[in-house]
């Protein structure tokens, strides 16, 4: 493909996807319920960094305008890196999680205004002050005409929209509107990206959100992927390999300087040395929003090809890093803050404290709504039950409510211990993560290899998996709403109750052997094929060549 000026305009537009699925998830609720965190640690990221950045630039002999622009680079940290390692980590609602989102979302914010600032550091120093005024004044009007019109007609129009219930026709709407208003606001002398986080904002405060998001995915993911194209396009690696103890060098000040500056202000705001050390690692590296920025920085000129491709460099390897870092967190916590044992033992002892008095009881990992439906029916029965859950918030409520439930992480082999393994009666896993759920059942083979594990999982496919790592039973939500579908159905279409039942029963009994296998169609394109043994046969029709028929007959 050639590094030509159509490839990176038509490239540009997988940015302008990107900030329109950021704008999507931009929430004011969500912003005013974690303002502590967003505007106060994650300003001081931002303003502190760029503060202590920009200097380091005019030491390297950078311009003024040049060393706030790689300021502003080095400053970012991957929005869609970091969130989804926090997903599948399950640390989404721990302290440090909160705080790495809180920053991600300041920065996601902060990244408007520099797509204002930027351009506008290249006009020269005399006309600099008039230009950022015009500037300004410009992005005021942009935005008081789109937000507060646009959401008035955004609503208006995705209703008219909807009521045709095309999916073809609602898709073409999305195609309109993200290009349409990234028009607008580069007509009106800003950048297309500014142009389309707003559009996205304009939807998530909309009941039509989540399936704009659903629809935008491929584009954004196919357009993003030839944005990164061009990033590899424009590194020179001449340059590069010539100048790497400069690329080493600027890679390892980032990551120490932005890691110093996120614990600093942890520290000072939360006061927990363990949170505040796994924040500054979790934040350390570069982002994706660099290579947006950088690329800005590429049209206008502000700083040197040869420094830029040291910068590229740095921040490529800073987001090949960022996964490696985050997985030696834990490790490094314990490893240099004394404090971080005593608040293990201390979560440890509340654990304990908790299922001191109880004997037989149920573990439940993971207090959701799986998890209280679970725990109300025990509660019936007059089963005692331990329940272990990583969110602050829901725990606090539940206690106060008078739920047996305590914070913890009930993939730790001592939080099992804690929370009365070798006295249970039976260990569920409520919450849909096989890896989790396979280290959950480790543990407990290892210390109780006698008591039964019930674990949910999504479909039937991790079924086998599940079994061969010792849990008891496995529960997949598929099946569970096939079975329910199928006993409402013969109920009402006029079967016996008790045949429905016992029906449903058999079937249960047979571990589900019944509904195993199923016909795959072009909508199960993820679904990999059933290799159990237990799965049934399913007959399927086929078209024999001429005279093979009545072969068949006179073997019949």
């Amino acid at each position: 493909m050639p590094d030509t000026a159509q490839v990176r305009y038509l490239a540009e537009f997988g940015v302008v996807f990107l900030m329109f699925s950021i704008g999507l998830e931009f929430s004011l609720p969500r912003l005013f319920a974690m303002k502590r965190i967003v505007l106060g640690l994650g300003s001081l990221q931002v303003l502190t960094a760029l503060a202590v950045f920009t200097p380091l630039g005019r030491l390297w002999g950078l311009s003024w305008a040049g060393s706030f622009a790689v300021a502003s680079v080095l400053t970012m940290s991957s929005t869609a890196v970091l969130s989804k390692l926090l997903v599948d980590r399950l640390e989404l609602e721990s302290a440090h999680g909160r705080q790495v989102i809180g920053v991600l979302l300041f920065q996601d914010l902060a990244v408007v205004p520099l797509l204002i600032l930027i351009p506008a550091l290249s006009q020269p120093a005399d006309q600099l002050a008039s230009t950022l005024a015009w500037a300004a004044l410009k992005t005021a009007g942009v935005l008081a005409l789109i937000l507060y019109v646009g959401h008035r007609l955004m609503r208006r129009w995705f209703l008219i929209v909807a009521r045709r219930k095309s999916s073809e026709l609602f898709m073409l709407n999305i195609l309109l509107i993200t290009p349409g208003l990234a028009w607008v606001t580069e007509q009106a002398g800003l950048s297309l990206a500014l142009g389309a986080f707003l559009g996205g904002m304009l939807i998530s405060e909309t009941e039509y959100r989540f399936q704009v998001e659903e629809d935008i995915k491929p584009f954004r993911d196919v357009l993003l992927g030839l944005f990164m194209v061009t990033v590899g396009m424009f590194l020179d690696v001449g340059i590069i390999v010539r100048n790497f103890l400069w690329v080493l060098g600027l890679l390892l000040t980032m990551l120490s300087f932005k890691f110093l500056l996120v614990f600093a202000a942890s520290r000072w705001l939360d006061g927990q040395s363990g949170t505040a050390v796994r924040a500054g690692l979790w934040l350390c590296a570069g982002g994706e929003f660099g290579f947006v920025l950088l690329t800005m920085v590429t049209d206008v000129k502000l700083v040197p090809h040869g420094a830029l491709q040291i910068v590229m460099a740095s921040l490529v390897l800073s987001l090949l890093a960022a996964p490696l870092i985050v997985q030696a967190s834990d490790r490094i916590v314990l490893r240099f803050v004394a404090s971080e044992w005593l608040l293990r033992s201390m979560e440890l002892t509340r654990v304990a404290a908790k299922s001191i008095a109880t004997d037989r009881h149920v573990i439940i990992c993971g207090y959701g709504r799986t998890g209280q439906y679970l725990a109300r029916l025990l509660e019936q029965e007059g089963i005692s039950y331990v329940a272990l859950d990583l969110d602050p918030d829901r725990v606090h409520e539940a206690a106060a409510a008078g739920d047996t439930v305590v914070y913890g992480d009930s993939v730790r082999k001592e939080t099992l211990m804690a929370a009365g393994l070798m006295r249970a009666s039976a260990v569920v896993v409520s919450y849909n993560d096989v890896g989790a759920t396979e280290k959950v059942m480790h543990h407990v083979q290892g210390m109780r290899p006698d008591i039964p594990v019930v674990a949910r999982s999504r479909d039937e496919r991790d079924m086998e998996r599940l079994f061969s790592h010792g849990a008891a039973e496995v529960v997949p939500e598929t099946l569970e709403t096939g079975i329910m579908l199928a006993t409402h159905t013969l109920a009402l279409i006029g079967l016996p109750l008790s045949r429905v039942i016992r029906r449903m029963r058999d079937i249960r009994s047979q571990r589900y052997e019944m509904m195993r296998g199923f016909f795959v169609g072009v909508s199960d394109v993820d679904e990999r094929p059933m290799r159990s043994s237990n799965a049934c046969t399913r007959f399927r029709s086929c078209q024999l060549p001429t005279g093979r028929a009545g072969q068949l007959a006179s073997w019949d």
